[in-house]
């Protein structure tokens, strides 16, 4: 450093920088983040500026804090750039922001700490984090971006989560804070050499977590059941899961809701694994074609796709996207009405198989031609020949009401069923608690007593 030809520091604002040896060529790159609001910016333009020097006969040196493969984003920018250039570059190690940090905290980092940049973690909307690991996120400089992180950090760890914020690790003045989650942008302590540090959520907290069991499960040494499972005899368990779920939704029970998403979601490990076991696909190709899909098919938010808040506009995009994916995947003899499942509630593909058609024109023109085809199929229903005969006419016309339901805009008709069947169930639950009160069996009681107890149980609904 002493007889560099220029020396450069990234910055100039660490407490490191007293201790260097004296001389007139620092030149600090600070000005740099001031010049610019984004890192990638300021990153490429310390980089370009290297670059140059080097171009022009010098031998730069470039310091920075810590290690300089150790959170220096510059520096891994710059190693390929300087290949290419054919610009030979040395690196001399140092010491990093982990070890004194690992000091403070008195743990050991092969217990699976992930070292996380606190910048990337503040500007995403869910964390990157595996929570079943604890976690030292490095460049908490401001409490700006303090505020930043705990906002993310909160969709996953509880707002009162523990936490440790590690100030000026590895110097006299080294502190460690232990507070809440919700308040680390409230210390004053906060600075260039700030880290925090977020502890192990839980050791079931995590998608990882749940994968490892299903592995355990399903491996030689695992539970009979599990291993003899295959996709074909876990139907019933998916669609029974699926429906449960949809009943916690309507009891508006957040409890209950939480259980069965993890009922659901146990069903769809327990089919990757099996896929694993079958040399079929991983779970990362399922994540990979998911993640892929939704950046797709929302091109008005990782595209330059126009909708100005216009979410109709957004859903025919989505159908147009789908469309334009079936049309590659199978060719132009596919059908609109593809993709809606045939294994759906008939009542929902029914009222989807319309919806669909609607729009390219196989629809009526208003809600009238709708009621007048509902009194045809009603009048066909009395008109047919024989039993078998009349259930096909219901059968029609419980599709045409299907279509009168979009019309009067209800967007779930299962949803609505749903709905008409509990309001059934808790008025007959009446009867069967009258009936209790008074020690008879219904099967004893007139019809007359039981319709009087029917109407009482819709007399106290209203």
């Amino acid at each position: 450093m002493q007889d560099a030809d220029a020396l450069y520091l990234r910055t100039n604002r660490h407490p490191a920088v007293a201790e260097l040896p004296t001389t007139e060529q620092y030149i600090s790159f600070d000005d740099i983040y001031e010049a610019h609001s984004r890192f990638d910016d300021v990153y490429a333009q310390i980089t370009a500026r290297l670059l140059d020097a080097a171009r022009r006969g010098e031998s730069p040196v470039y310091a920075v804090p810590g290690d300089p493969l150790v959170g220096e984003a510059t520096v891994t920018r710059l190693l390929p750039l300087a290949a290419q250039a054919n610009l030979p570059v040395e690196i001399i190690h140092g010491l990093s922001f982990i070890e004194p940090c690992l000091a403070q905290l008195q743990i050991d980092a092969l217990d699976g700490l992930q070292i996380l940049d606190a910048l990337e973690i503040a500007a995403a909307y869910h964390p990157l984090t595996n929570p079943a690991l604890p976690a030292l996120l490095a460049q908490v400089y401001s409490r700006g971006v303090a505020s930043d992180l705990k906002l993310t950090l909160m969709n996953q760890y509880p707002d009162t989560f523990p936490v440790k914020l590690l100030h000026a690790a590895g110097t006299d003045a080294a502190l460690v804070e232990a507070l809440p989650l919700y308040e680390i942008d409230r210390s004053p302590h906060i600075g260039v050499m700030t880290a925090l540090f977020l502890p192990q959520l839980d050791a079931l907290s995590s998608f990882q977590s749940l994968q490892n069991i299903i592995a355990q499960l399903r491996s030689p040494a695992g539970c009979p059941w599990d291993r003899k499972q295959t996709h074909q005899s876990l139907r019933p368990f998916l669609i029974e899961e699926a429906y449960e779920m949809l009943e916690a939704l309507d009891t508006s029970d957040p409890a209950a809701l939480c259980e069965e998403m993890g009922d659901l979601l146990l069903q769809i490990a327990l089919h990757t694994q099996i896929a694993v076991d079958e040399g079929e696909f991983q779970m990362a190709d399922v994540l990979r074609q998911l993640n892929q899909k939704l950046i797709r098919r929302h091109p008005h938010i990782y595209a330059d796709v126009e909708v100005a808040g216009d979410s109709d506009k957004v859903a025919r995009n989505w159908e147009d996207i789908k469309r334009a994916e079936k049309a590659t995947l199978a060719g132009s003899s596919r059908s609109i009405l593809d993709g809606i499942p045939k294994m759906a509630p008939a009542l929902l593909v029914a009222y989807r198989y319309s919806a669909r058609v609607a729009k390219v024109g196989f629809d009526w023109e208003d809600v009238q031609g709708v009621i007048a085809k509902a009194h045809e199929e009603w009048g066909e229903i009395f008109s047919a020949e024989s039993d078998a005969a009349r259930a096909l006419e219901i059968g029609d016309l419980i599709f045409v009401l299907a279509n009168w339901l979009r019309w009067l805009g209800v967007d779930d008709p299962e949803s609505l069923m749903r709905s008409i069947n509990a309001k059934f169930y808790q008025r007959f639950r009446y009867v069967e608690e009258q009936a209790l009160a008074r020690g008879l069996a219904l099967s004893d009681m007139s019809l007359a007593q039981l319709e009087a107890w029917w109407q009482q149980a819709k007399q106290l609904e209203k």
